[in-house]
């Protein structure tokens, strides 16, 4: 299958700021976000200020941008060569390599000077993120390991905001920190089957090329158990309420559906699992979270 070029799809007649969201999948802002708003909200254990929720807010969206752009630019060759990624802005045509480095750049200058408008802590921790962000994309072409740092890199989400707001790091949010982390690395195993046989081919590494299919739901039902009982965790060396036991509960039960979702043989719903029970936990835990905070 050739790679879809952008005179041949016509994608980059688009707007270059929608060509850009395309780029960073701006939708999925919805999986690290709210993490970083319960972060913000359980170290205070009330409504943070406008001006901490704001910077928060565009730190998030600057570390998110630069991480994904870090991403396709990195793997642009791997991209163009499966039929699946081929037609993404960057092996299509659709961004010059030039324009998404100066995305990079951008992006991160956004984080930078929002993190200087936190708490001091977080304007000497910022470049633990960002080397998070660089090393990423190489891990798949040494080690099956690679979704648990993309786990732990997200997993900074609400850790980070905890700093920002209280310059501490408390043994609570990095509980926090790791719930996330587990959560993100167990999607990631289902995210992984989308492209286990050209992964093979070009001899990348995962979970499901190393260990098969069933190793991949075995490690996500695991990292999955892991996130709530970290989620738990976290609630019990912290003065939460009731709301907050049935957030963690609601994530349990998420989990659950979305793992009866897809099984070995039988991967149709994949990407309901995926994008959409996803998203859907990580506003449904937020949600729970800032209402037993306020009240």
């Amino acid at each position: 299958m050739p790679p879809v070029t952008a005179s041949s799809s016509g994608a980059a007649l688009a707007p270059l700021p929608a060509r850009f969201a395309r780029l960073v999948k701006i939708e999925h802002t919805v999986f690290a976000l709210p993490f970083a708003y319960v972060g913000a909200f359980l170290a205070v254990r009330a409504t943070p200020s406008v001006h901490d929720l704001v910077w928060i807010t565009l730190a998030m969206v600057g570390a998110r941008s630069l991480a994904m752009a870090l991403n396709r630019l990195i793997d642009a060759g791997i991209d163009a060569r499966n039929p699946r990624t081929a037609a993404r802005e960057l092996p299509s045509g659709q961004l010059s390599t030039l324009q998404v480095a100066s995305f990079c750049a951008a992006s991160l200058a956004l984080f930078v000077v929002s993190v200087w408008q936190l708490a001091p802590l977080t304007h000497e921790l910022w470049p633990i993120p960002v080397a998070g962000f660089v090393l990423y994309p190489y891990l798949k072409r040494w080690t099956w390991l690679c979704h648990f740092w993309l786990g732990a890199v997200d997993g900074l989400a609400p850790v980070g905001a905890w700093v920002a707001i209280t310059n501490r790091l408390p043994w609570e949010s990095w509980a926090l920190g790791a719930a996330v982390a587990f959560w993100v690395a167990g999607f990631d195993l289902f995210y992984a089957l989308f492209d286990v046989d050209v992964d093979r081919e070009q001899g990348l590494h995962s979970i499901a090329t190393r260990f098969g299919v069933r190793g991949s739901f075995a490690g996500a039902r695991l990292s999955h158990a892991a996130t709530v009982a970290l989620l738990a965790t976290a609630g019990l060396g912290l003065s939460v309420g009731v709301l907050y036991w049935i957030g963690v509960a609601a994530v349990a039960a998420l989990l659950v559906y979305e793992h009866a979702l897809v099984r070995p043989g039988d991967l149709r719903r994949l990407d309901a699992a995926f994008f959409t029970m996803n998203g859907v936990i990580s506003v449904v835990f937020a949600a729970f979270v800032i209402a037993d905070a306020v009240t």
